[in-house]
């Protein structure tokens, strides 16, 4: 019965408010190493070690692949999920780069709370809107958030609330995570 309830936890993006910080409390680096102490394995039982070294590799993989800066990458997935590859979003975005379920079926992602198919569909999604922004990063980080026809539809960021913070804060990050 614990188990059930763990797995609806996880489903609805539940966490003990006592173990997580707010992200603006921690820097990123111990935001991610303290999100990855706590991950659990897709069977919620157990804690996997080998988590953070894992995303991190998979994160330089796919971003060398796309020809992208792996700290970018890295600051998207720390302001999209915190690291939570079970991450849920109350508009449906799922895993740790938040993928849309329509975004993920168009990018060939069948599972996105595996880590491997949504870091590697995330990055191809954000290298698609930077070429489709001929490089600004961040009318493409607008559109990764806000999607590509509201960026266009206002010419440039759009006017919303969450965008407005968005875009600036993963620019943020990317310096701090080594840009």
């Amino acid at each position: 019965m614990l188990l059930r309830i763990q797995e609806i936890r996880q489903h609805f993006n539940f966490v003990n408010p006592v173990r997580y910080l707010p992200s603006n409390q921690l820097n990123p680096s111990q935001n991610f190493a303290r999100v990855m102490e706590e991950v659990q394995d897709n069977k919620g039982t157990e804690i996997r070690q080998d988590l953070p070294s894992k995303i991190e590799e998979i994160i330089i993989t796919s971003s060398k692949k796309e020809a992208l800066d792996p700290a970018l990458v890295k600051a998207l997935i720390q302001v999209e999920s915190g690291f939570n590859p079970r991450a849920y979003s109350p508009k449906g975005a799922q895993g740790l780069m938040q993928l849309m379920p329509e975004t993920a079926r168009a990018l060939g992602v069948s599972n996105p709370f595996d880590i491997q198919e949504n870091i590697a569909g995330g990055v191809r999604y954000l290298k698609g809107l930077i070429e489709r922004f001929k490089g600004d990063i961040s009318l493409a980080l607008a559109a990764y958030n806000a999607g590509a026809g509201a960026v266009e539809r206002y010419g440039g960021i759009p006017p919303y609330p969450e965008t407005q913070k968005f875009v600036p804060k993963v620019l943020r990050l990317w310096e701090e995570y080594g840009r």
